[in-house]
């Protein structure tokens, strides 16, 4: 979260790879929400700034634009009706006269066909070109949000697109700059040709002049307008070959823009235990040099996904309370569970026996609420549910119905369950808002703000809006995570997948990486715990 008020401290966006393509439209979809819905907020209670992360533009017809900013890359055959130059600033009257004098024959391929929130979104945008797509000049994108039309404030049509969605730009709501989209057209999306498979193929990527030049460029583009670049967020396929692209492209922003922070997400969708192939060895060493070389090169870290783990065989995925979704397109927003009128205090001493999240690291159910350091936000309270409602001259239930703020009664709650933790929190009234398309997955115990009801509704209505709490960790559970992923490697004989390694990576750097991920796995393991290693021949 960023505080609004002075300069702003912008920051980068990169999503590599079709899977980030998928987390990345939704976290774009939430902040086009929020920055829709900004106008509902007192100006007294405005804490997050979207100039972080967008920028305002103008078109050559001077229209204003206010776009996210973002590089994206990812593969040929991923944009669908989506054109890869976006529709901002495409010019409409395109010269199409042909100089030749003799007979032309034309060939027209049909446009890809929209699914109905894409047609419906064109028309509340207010307009269609001639050949189908969206005519920008029809909506001023501009960051005064009182000029965006009223109907994106209150259309609530639901759209039930899981069974349609192919490709991430089928629900993808915000409109991108020219210079957002970055394809590459050596490897297919889709196919069992032409795959980007292997961690050698992305880095050989970046080591091609052409593509380093343009990456480059589009960076020198969007850093140098900044007025204060604090740094980049990078979300990253690791199960496929965009854990070597990330691994370059962290490694050119370490380079290049010393001091500057980086935060990275390692993004793995949910893998289906159907047998172990060599696709599976392939996943996992992907996984291993992108842990490496991403962390290696970031400011911080973190493995994201709903598998139970990153090995072999992943254990099931995590179950979300309160969220009924399908694991083949599944969404990680997790509604913080609090009954409708309820207190913090009250909400928060529910949980003595367990932390109120759900960890998404595959690093399985920690054993206790021991960490090393936390940082905690949660979002959607209201402020007049921050406190203890008890009335006057009763007696207080815990520590935390006595304490006079909503900030200090998330501290003291955090300070309770973690004794001697670094820890640091921050409370915003503001919920998260889950406008269509989000998916409508949630359980019928919840009211239109994402709180809980005592018992089931008479009619479902569609959630809005939903109260969040996130925590980032770091925890002892990444020692027995990262140590498993490094001892299944390990106990095999790797040489055997030799097309992985003729794709650009050599044996001994693979080995290298594989002891550089144990020694990391050292750093997160406590005195309590039993070192494995000492108790195996090591054959290193």
């Amino acid at each position: 979260m960023f505080e609004a008020g002075g300069v702003p401290r912008a920051a980068l966006t990169l999503q590599l790879g079709s899977y980030a393509g998928f987390v990345g439209a939704h976290w774009w979809n939430l902040q086009d929400a929020a920055l829709r819905c900004e106008s509902e907020v007192q100006e007294q209670e405005r804490k997050i700034c979207p100039d972080v992360l967008y920028r305002a533009g103008r078109t050559l017809s001077r229209q204003e634009t206010y776009t996210p900013r973002l590089i994206l890359m990812d593969l040929k055959g991923s944009l669908n009706s989506l054109k890869q130059e976006g529709c901002l600033y495409g010019d409409t009257k395109i010269d199409t006269s042909v100089a030749w004098q003799g007979n032309l024959m034309t060939h027209q391929e049909d446009p890809p066909a929209k699914n109905l929130f894409l047609q419906d979104l064109s028309k509340l945008e207010g307009g269609m070109s001639s050949d189908g797509g969206f005519s920008p000049r029809a909506l001023p994108l501009s960051k005064d949000v009182s000029q965006l039309p009223t109907q994106l404030h209150v259309s609530q049509k639901g759209h039930q697109l899981e069974g349609s969605v192919r490709v991430w730009s089928d629900y993808l709501r915000v409109r991108l700059h020219p210079r957002s989209i970055f394809m590459i057209h050596q490897y297919n999306d889709d196919g069992e040709s032409s795959q980007l498979e292997a961690f050698g193929q992305g880095e050989s990527l970046l080591h091609d002049p052409t593509y380093l030049e343009e990456l480059e460029d589009r960076l020198h583009f969007y850093v140098e307008e900044c007025d204060y670049l604090q740094g980049f967020q990078i979300l990253c396929d690791l199960n496929n070959g965009f854990s070597g692209v990330g691994a370059k492209v962290t490694e050119l922003l370490h380079d290049e823009y010393s001091g500057r922070g980086i935060l990275t997400w390692g993004l793995t969708p949910v893998i289906h235990n159907v047998g172990v192939s060599w696709k599976d060895f392939y996943r996992l060493m992907n996984t291993v040099l992108g842990i490496v070389h991403l962390s290696s090169h970031s400011s911080l870290f973190c493995p994201l996904s709903l598998n139970g783990s990153l090995g072999l065989k992943p254990e099931a995925p995590v179950t979300l309370p309160y969220v009924h979704y399908d694991v083949v397109a599944a969404g990680t927003a997790v509604p913080f569970p609090m009954a409708y009128g309820q207190s913090l205090p009250d909400a928060l001493c529910s949980y003595q026996l367990a932390v109120p999240w759900t960890p998404l690291s595959s690093c399985g159910e920690q054993k206790d609420s021991c960490c090393f350091a936390q940082s905690v936000v949660l979002r959607g309270i209201g402020k007049e549910n921050h406190i203890s409602n008890l009335p006057p001259g009763s007696q207080p239930k815990s520590a935390l119905h006595v304490c006079e703020t909503g900030e200090e009664v998330l501290g003291s709650y955090l300070h309770a369950r973690c004794p001697g933790t670094f820890s640091t929190s921050y409370l915003i009234q503001g919920p998260c808002k889950v406008l269509p398309p989000y998916p409508q997955f949630f359980s019928a115990l919840l009211n239109k703000q994402g709180f809980l009801l005592d018992k089931l509704p008479s009619c479902s209505t569609a959630v809005e809006s939903i109260p969040v709490l996130t925590a980032l960790q770091s925890s002892p559970a990444l020692y027995s995570a990262l140590y498993r992923l490094y001892k299944e490697l390990h106990q095999v004989d790797v040489r055997r997948w030799a097309s992985f390694f003729s794709a650009g990576i050599e044996l001994y750097d693979f080995q290298e990486a594989l002891h550089e991920l144990r020694t990391l796995s050292q750093c997160y393991k406590t005195s309590s715990e039993l070192d494995e290693s000492e108790d195996e021949a090591d054959t290193d």
